[in-house]
């Protein structure tokens, strides 16, 4: 415990591309994203946060299910924090990133990612608390499991220093 301020000392996890992350303590958990999709799940009563961290908006192919896949990155996640303890009922979201890539103008596939967690989440009945998705940008993504705040950095490009272990000149 952090003494002066009564709130719990965090561990910093970095969430890669295709992975879900529900700690079971204070966690940082931290992601960069360009087309990409982060949906962060908590419940603020039991004071459980998750997040998932998906590269392409579905797959119905059962060798594939992976969570690579929104539709099953964001089942996954749903069940790993009922699991910890959550209540669906009271499951809030956020979701970020979800860019265009303009060096890959066929397809949008940032716009896919977005409607696919979308609906996931409307068809589980989980409210969307907040976004901050498509556009350009690459963002990089620092989510609080304590507070369940999240920060928010918008980049012109993703560098290699950006992803873990950080170096450089980030």
């Amino acid at each position: 415990m952090n003494s002066d301020t009564n709130i719990p000392t965090t561990t910093d996890y970095y969430l890669k591309p295709g992975y879900i992350f529900v700690p079971d303590k204070p966690t940082t958990i931290s992601t960069v994203l360009g087309s990409s999709v982060a949906v962060s799940l908590y419940d603020r009563s039991q004071k459980i946060g998750g997040m998932s961290h998906f590269l392409f908006p579905y797959t119905q192919a059962k060798q594939e299910t992976t969570a690579q896949y929104g539709n099953i990155a964001i089942w996954t996640l749903i069940k790993m924090i009922t699991n910890a303890g959550a209540k669906k009922s009271r499951l809030e979201a956020q979701i970020f990133g979800g860019a265009f890539n303009p060096e890959f103008p066929g397809r949008d596939i940032g716009r896919d990612n977005l409607g696919s967690a979308r609906q996931a989440l409307f068809r589980k009945n989980i409210k969307i608390a907040s976004e901050d998705v498509g556009g350009e940008l690459g963002r990089k993504i620092v989510f609080n499991t304590t507070t369940f705040e999240i920060v928010v950095l918008k980049v012109d490009r993703l560098r290699e220093s950006d992803w873990f272990p950080y170096s450089g000149d980030r």
